[in-house]
């Protein structure tokens, strides 16, 4: 039985993605598997889903940060028990879009091994990034331990979640091999300013296509970096609204822009 938990809390995703990532699995995964949601509201999910309340986070919240800390709680110690989960387990960001078969996710390298994918945004600093990471459940609780003991601490010396991830593990992590999981901006979007007249494409060998520090995948299948600003936007609007009145960050906007992605369509459904 394969094995994959997610999270999702607060109000930036709702029951439609976790229930998209168990259709998208069921395409791309072999045989049987196992979806685990942890969650602060389970309603609407599909009755597959193993929902079961998200754990608190046991500590302040680190002040100044940004990093994702409450998914430090898969560390737990009394995952398993909890959940029913042993052994390695894949855990899958809920604005992930499985493009291929992922077998593989379950079987590369040793079952004890972390498996992160790489941080494409820093690569000479060998950082994992906890998108898509395979860990054995209940093997490192320390990792929790040690951040509820210090908090602070931890995000001042990290900043985010998984960097501390990559620090924590006895014997470092292991990565993905590089051409499975794709990171949207850096590997399917043009350059700028290219992305004005091309489509972002979707890499060659991509399994896994992940959408780290946005934009979401809802935005970029109808052509907009976030839901503030229009669908469908055409080059021209965009580059206007770069001067409109009250727009202090041009150069930012005008590198955020996105035309509608086709291949989303086929792939980021139930």
């Amino acid at each position: 039985m394969k094995q994959v938990i997610c999270v999702k809390w607060g109000a930036a995703y709702g029951a439609e993605y976790v229930n998209r990532l168990y259709g998208m699995l069921r395409r791309h995964v072999s045989g049987d598997f196992r979806l685990v949601c942890l969650t602060d509201d389970a309603d609407g999910l599909r009755p597959e889903v193993n929902a079961y309340d998200l754990p608190e986070l046991g500590c302040d919240w680190p002040k100044r940060s940004m990093g994702k800390w409450r998914k430090l709680v898969l560390w737990s110690e009394d995952l398993g028990e909890k959940t029913g989960l042993s052994g390695p387990v894949l855990f899958i960001d809920l604005d992930s879009v499985i493009v291929d078969n992922i077998d593989g996710y379950f079987t590369h390298g040793h079952p004890d091994d972390v498996v992160l994918a790489r941080n494409w945004a820093k690569p000479l600093q060998k950082l994992g990034q906890t998108s898509v990471f395979r860990f054995p459940v209940g093997r490192h609780p320390h990792i929790l331990r040690d951040f509820r003991a210090d908090p602070q601490g931890v995000s001042d010396r990290h900043g985010f979640e998984q960097h501390f991830v990559t620090a924590a593990v006895p014997g470092g992590i292991k990565y993905w091999p590089h051409l499975w999981t794709r990171h949207f901006r850096l590997h399917c979007l043009p350059p700028f300013p290219l992305r004005y007249f091309m489509p972002a494409r979707l890499p060659s060998g991509a399994r896994i296509v992940t959408f780290p520090g946005g934009p979401n995948p809802g935005d970029v299948l109808v052509g907009r970096w976030t839901q503030q600003e229009p669908a469908h936007e055409s080059p021209w609007q965009h580059v206007r609204a770069a001067f409109a009145k009250g727009v202090t960050h041009r150069w930012r906007h005008l590198r955020r822009y996105v035309r509608p992605t086709p291949w989303l369509a086929r792939h980021w459904v139930e």
